[in-house]
């Protein structure tokens, strides 16, 4: 087993980061490695790198966002994902989710919060930016959505929100999803083969 750090940087806004999502068991099961997620807030990211998502990036490029949504099709083909579904919300301000995944990390509840969350918001699509849409979706989903909404809100969690942010750009970050196999940085669904080698070769 590696002990190098292996690491899922995401927010729930990012299709791209659901799609990973979806793919990253598959990458566990073959190199045996645990992937540990770790929350960060996109607008964060943006604001302290000056990016901008890609939509408002290539708005007016000829062509291109074409090519992105061609794109896509093809990688839920390979990976034979059948549940996305595009939010008609999109883009979501994941401001409440986000800090919410910080809580539910610290109660140990991280892994099925994540599955929810994804599942909410782009396999049946809500507008989670709604305090009382998630709570319902994460009642739905078997999870104590008025605690992790009354959790988001304290300070610590606010603050440790930012200071994964924070740490995330620091290390390179710009975007999600970004993947780490130790100081080794990936970004976007299209690294991911890359990603797993990095991961095999840090086993040997």
């Amino acid at each position: 087993m590696t002990t190098t750090p292996v690491e899922f940087h995401f927010d729930f806004g990012s299709p791209n980061a659901y799609l990973s999502h979806k793919v990253i068991p598959r990458i566990v099961a073959r190199t045996g490695v645990p992937i540990r997620y770790i929350p960060v807030l996109l607008g964060g990211v943006f604001k302290l790198t000056g990016n901008q998502s890609p939509l408002s990036a290539f708005k007016g490029i000829k062509n291109k966002n074409e090519y992105m949504r061609l794109e896509m099709q093809r990688f839920l083909r390979q990976h034979a994902i059948t549940q996305f579904h595009m939010n008609p919300h999109f883009p979501v301000n994941t401001v409440q989710i986000m800090r919410a995944a910080i809580a539910a990390d610290r109660d140990g509840v991280l892994h099925a919060y994540v599955d929810a969350v994804f599942h909410h918001m782009w396999e049946a699509p809500k507008k989670m930016d709604d305090a009382e849409v998630i709570r319902a979706a994460l009642d739905q989903s078997g999870l104590d959505g008025a605690r992790l909404l009354a959790r988001a809100q304290d300070q610590d969690v606010k603050d440790e929100l930012l200071q994964m942010t924070e740490a995330s750009v620091a290390r390179g970050t710009f975007g999600s999803p970004t993947f780490f196999v130790g100081s080794e940085m990936y970004f976007g669904k299209d690294r991911l083969r890359e990603f797993e080698e990095q991961i095999l070769a840090s086993k040997r």
